[in-house]
């Protein structure tokens, strides 16, 4: 087995890649920035490479810095976490990693239930696009969100989605909105990372072209749904995602659910070593369940 290099260092690392500073580093780490400073060229040393650029600006991440931080930085996190658990008596600790979006807007309102029938269970949640990398023990489940192609690990489809046209009951009534033709001349709201796009959904209901321009883009579908709300305008989206917006009556679906490209796009994945797991049992009986009725 290759030789580690120092936790001590590589948490220096993690800590002035993380703070962009080695002073700053230096208090969080209760040590002197020279300490720090040495502990970072040990590293360098002992890796051979130069891990960050120093300048009188500050300093900053060589991009072999960045590709090591990348791969080392969810081990630190899970070591912390692990210890921790240890350290406080936790012995049955689930860490789950999700989409964005499904964990705010879906997840989080139903987490009580999962907490009430598992109180045994310490569940640790997590929330980013870039999927978790199992292989540095990040997590035990990945809620993930796209075209499943994930091979070596065990893809469970959450539910199906409806994709729908999704705006404010005022904006539907200021456009006078009942025709899909009236899109046209109307603000369209661009979801950058939805598996259904604009011009699919043109292309499935209507002879129409997609926009190759829009006025608004986002990452993230909570801030479309939240752009739509505000009437910036028309947005293409998840009616379960949306389910809260819909039930307090802030967005509506333009044309019913007639006009809906169907779906499976949000996934519970996970090696098949943790199905084994109790922990991981009993999450996925449970989020399965909740989907069922959703």
């Amino acid at each position: 087995m290759p030789t580690l290099p120092s936790v001590t260092n590589l948490q220096a690392f993690e800590a002035v890649a993380r703070r962009k500073s080695f002073a700053f580093a230096a208090s969080e780490l209760h040590l002197t920035a020279s300490a720090i400073s040495h502990q970072i060229s040990r590293l360098e040393a002992d890796l051979g490479v130069r891990l960050f650029e120093r300048s009188a600006h500050g300093v900053r991440l060589s991009a072999a810095g960045d590709l090591y931080l990348s791969k080392v930085g969810g081990a630190l996190s899970a070591i912390a976490s692990a210890t921790e658990d240890l350290r406080q008596g936790v012995r049955n600790s689930l860490y789950v990693h999700s989409a964005p979006s499904i964990a705010s807007l879906w997840l989080m309102s139903r987490l009580r239930g999962f907490a009430q029938a598992h109180p045994d269970i310490s569940l640790n949640l997590s929330a980013a696009h870039t999927p978790s990398d199992f292989a540095l023990g990040q997590s035990d489940i990945d809620i993930r969100y796209g075209i499943p192609n994930w091979p070596d690990l065990v893809v469970e489809p959450l539910f199906e989605e409806l994709i729908v046209p999704l705006a404010s009951p005022a904006f539907i009534r200021q456009h006078g909105l009942k025709r899909i033709d009236q899109l046209s001349t109307l603000k369209l709201i661009q979801s950058n990372v939805s598996v259904v796009q604009w011009s699919d959904w043109f292309a499935q209901f209507s002879d129409i072209r997609a926009p190759d321009w829009f006025p608004v883009r986002f990452d993230r579908a909570q801030m479309s749904l939240d752009a739509a709300t505000q009437g910036l305008g028309v947005a293409l989206e998840s009616t379960t995602i949306a389910a809260r917006h819909i039930a307090e009556r802030k967005l509506k679906p333009v044309f019913g659910l007639d006009q809906a490209v169907k779906v499976k796009a949000h996934f519970a994945v996970y090696p098949p070593r943790h199905g084994k797991r109790p922990s991981v049992e009993a999450f996925l009986a449970w989020i399965h369940a909740e989907a069922a009725r959703s």
